[in-house]
């Protein structure tokens, strides 16, 4: 058999493929593999065991750290997932509803009202009151997300493609990562207005300024509570509440916290009738509310408007034609809101009243005053005209002006220079005491008027020295160191000569001139010498105008007072009346009409010309201090009395000004100015028959009567006294 020859057939496995299955035809074989190439120990082609890869390890190394990173990585994240949900949770718990987050105010408002009931002052925080999202007008709505956040109905509180890219913006710019651009959402912002949730404790801050500061900070710690109180927010509120509490609590400058305020603070409106060029000026305020007040300067919130209309109209809130009807029609102040009248007044008032129910009130309060718009403007264009106009480009000098009735209800205020006074700005109407000079003047003649005196009573100006004890002799002169023999009183007065004054003083009392001036109202020490005639005392222009006040009203002391009455917003009974007005009567009615005589002739022919106002009597009297360090002129007409001071605070002399000059042509400015329209009404003041003022240099003389004819021994005695006054036949 083996040497048959035959072929041996191939050994297969039997019944390899199931019976019919096997396929039909020949079956190539498959390529006989290669064998793999084995290194052995110690050769290059010996066989034995593969040796690793240097690169097979790495990798290994690498994946294993990968897994290990990636496995910390996530339960960490489960761990602080966990962490900060529970923190969520809890922040959710303690938020209260969120109708009680709409004002958080500390403190209340105060709202001033003119004599005509229309707003022209508010102090402290300003709240117009709830208003919701769904209830102000779109534009505002939309204006504001355009501004803060435009992807606000779309995150979950919190943006970490804004706080990312707010921390590339402020790397790039040289800041650290968290100064500058926050990255904040709207809901953040508001968990910041609401300083995630810590409330104001006096006892813990030492003001609110302080506590509203820490609530701004910002720092690592403090973004991450913020950013757990916006998720928390948003898993308690709607969008709707959250941008409403948001509304109602942002602060817009000039005292207004909420859009509400700050709407009829500037457009005298409610927050649903705003216009697009309206939403987005106050949208603007946001970034920089005092910076972009439009109180302070309009032009700068307009431009800051047209960035916030970019906005919109980019967002698709509003089209091309929308966006360049606000530009070329821009939001307009409001009249009491342009005016910004009476901030010197506004401040006098907060005084008048306790602190609880003004500067601390934690109430709303309205209070209703005797401030008069139309007076208040005249007295500012006044004393804007003679600076601008008369006096020299850059002077320092400063100046007040008080405009009251007859029963002592101001006005008018100017407490300098500064028309627009704000809260805290020094106020020299009220605040200045100084030297009264020859202003002082009229209550020395008072006292002798009310003690029987006459207007044409004489009296000699003449050299004089008087023995001061413990200061040695004083020697009084004249402004214009002239003598000018035997005077009245009236003349006296109408040329302001000093010797006449301190004569008339010592011989009436100086106590009695010192009682008389304080029962008028000059509070402030006065001088116990024989200087207080010529007005070495202080006082305030107000206290000297209140005092004016009682001689026009027939001589009854009247307290300046501004404050009507102050009550409650939303309550109709008052919680405090007027505190001021007509007191006791100080001289006799006859005394005071001779003294507005004596006055009037003051400004007719005497010191005080530059006051007259054609058509209209003025009584006056000018005031010049030692060194012209002071300069007054204090008036009134049959309506109103109106005070001026001149002077430098720092006490510099004025140069080249006396009362009769720049005081008394801003006092005259003034009065044209409130006398327009208005009917002139005569003085309350007696009337001699009229008679030729005897001129300064020309010396008293004796006259007879042009007739023999029998007349009454006290009308010949009368006519005697006149003739040798005036100089009359």
């Amino acid at each position: 058999m083996s040497g048959s020859g035959k072929k041996r057939p191939p050994m297969v496995a039997d019944r390899r493929y199931p019976t019919g299955s096997r396929p039909t035809g020949t079956r190539k074989a498959p390529p006989p593999r290669k064998p793999r190439a084995t290194r052995r120990r110690g050769g290059r082609g010996g066989g034995g065991p593969r040796k690793p890869s240097r690169f097979g390890l790495v990798g290994r190394l690498f994946s294993w750290v990968f897994a290990v990173l990636f496995g910390l990585m996530w339960r960490g994240a489960l761990v602080v997932g966990l962490i900060v949900g529970a923190a969520v949770l809890y922040v959710m718990s303690t938020l209260p509803p969120a109708e009680d987050l709409m004002d958080g105010r500390a403190q209340g408002s105060v709202t001033m009202l003119d004599r005509e009931g229309e707003t022209f002052a508010w102090r402290g925080e300003q709240f117009g009151g709830k208003i919701r999202a769904d209830t102000v007008s779109p534009h505002l709505k939309h204006a504001i997300i355009a501004t803060e956040d435009k992807r606000y109905y779309h995150h979950f509180g919190i943006s970490p493609r804004g706080i990312a890219s707010a921390i590339r913006i402020n790397l790039s710019e040289g800041r650290g990562p968290l100064e500058g651009h926050g990255g904040s959402t709207l809901t953040q912002q508001t968990a910041k207005l609401l300083c995630l949730g810590v409330a104001y404790d006096p006892k813990a801050w030492k003001n609110q300024t302080e506590y509203e500061l820490d609530c701004r900070r910002t720092t690592m710690a403090r973004k991450i509570k913020e950013a757990v109180y916006a998720l928390a927010m948003e898993a308690k509120y709607s969008k709707e509440e959250i941008l409403s509490i948001y509304m109602n609590r942002a602060y817009l400058g000039a005292g207004a916290n909420g859009f509400e305020a700050a709407s009829q603070r500037y457009f005298g409106k409610p927050a649903a009738q705003v216009n697009i060029a309206e939403s987005a000026m106050l949208a603007g305020l946001l970034t920089a509310p005092s910076r972009y007040a439009p109180t302070a300067n309009i032009q700068r919130s307009r431009d800051r408007a047209g960035i916030v209309l970019l906005l919109m109209e980019q967002q698709g809130y509003i089209t091309a034609a929308e966006r360049a009807h606000a530009k070329e029609n821009p939001a307009r102040l409001s009249e009491a809101a342009e005016a910004r009248a009476g901030g010197y007044f506004a401040d006098w008032v907060m005084g008048s009243g306790p602190d609880f129910l003004t500067s601390d009130t934690t109430e709303d309060v309205i209070i209703r005053t005797t401030f008069d718009q139309r007076i208040q403007k005249a007295a500012e264009e006044a004393l804007t005209y003679v600076f601008s106009e008369k006096v020299k480009e850059g002077s320092e000098a400063q100046a007040a002006i008080v405009v009251m009735s007859a029963d002592g209800a101001v006005r008018a205020m100017v407490g300098g220079r500064k028309l627009r006074g704000v809260a805290g700005t020094f106020n020299r109407a009220v605040m200045a005491n100084r030297q009264t000079g020859s202003a002082f003047k009229p209550f020395v003649y008072a006292t002798a008027l009310d003690l029987g005196h006459a207007w044409n009573a004489t009296v000699v100006d003449e050299p004089m020295t008087i023995d001061i004890p413990g200061s040695g002799p004083w020697s009084p002169q004249n402004y214009d160191r002239k003598f000018h023999g035997r005077v009245t009183l009236a003349d006296a007065l109408a040329h302001s000569y000093n010797i006449p004054a301190v004569k008339v003083a010592n011989e009436v009392g100086l106590e009695n001139v010192r009682k008389v001036a304080a029962q008028f109202g000059i509070q402030s020490d006065m001088a116990m010498g024989p200087a207080l005639a010529l007005g070495a005392s202080e006082s305030t222009l107000l206290e000297m105008t209140g005092a004016y006040a009682g001689i026009l009203n027939g001589g009854t002391a009247v307290t300046p007072y501004g404050l009507l009455e102050l009550r409650l917003k939303d309550d109709a009974t008052p919680l405090m009346g007027q505190e001021g007005g007509l007191g006791e009567r100080v001289i006799s009615a006859e005394a005071a009409q001779q003294l507005i005589w004596m006055m009037y002739r003051a400004v007719e022919a005497g010191t005080g010309q530059r006051a007259r106002i054609q058509g209209v009597e003025v009584a006056g009297k000018t005031g010049t201090t030692q060194a012209a360090r002071d300069a007054w002129f204090m008036g009134f007409t049959a309506d109103y009395v109106a005070g001026v001071w001149m002077g430098y605070d720092d006490n510099t002399p004025l140069t080249g000004v006396s009362g009769g000059g720049l005081p008394a042509e801003i006092w005259h400015e003034t009065m044209i100015r409130v006398q327009e329209g208005q009917e002139a009404r005569p003085l309350p003041m007696i009337r001699p028959q009229p008679v030729n003022v005897r001129p300064e240099h020309e010396p008293p003389r004796t006259t007879q009567p042009r007739s023999n004819a029998p007349v009454d021994p006290v009308e010949q005695v009368l006519r005697e006294v006149i003739n040798s006054i005036f100089g009359r036949n």
